[in-house]
């Protein structure tokens, strides 16, 4: 599933990455996105605004682009 999918509050593994490009998925990994890192859905903005997630104690903003991006699975 991807992230958009998650509601607010829900907590998540990454399984992977929908995207093709590799500068992509290193501004993922960069931001503490591996595989199998665990993160919680804190906010969402409308309308397909911007997610905040808590990913290993930092808090991320990612863009719809970034969160379609990343394949999940719920806890």
């Amino acid at each position: 599933m991807k992230l958009r999918e998650l509601k607010v509050g829900q907590e998540a593994v990454v399984t992977g990455f929908s995207t093709s490009d590799p500068v992509y998925r290193q501004k993922l990994l960069r931001m503490g996105l591996t595989r199998n890192a665990e993160f919680k859905v804190v906010r969402k903005a409308p309308f397909g605004g911007p997610i905040e997630v808590v990913v290993k104690e930092s808090r991320l903003v990612l863009r719809s682009d970034e969160a379609n991006a990343l394949e999940v699975e719920k806890k």
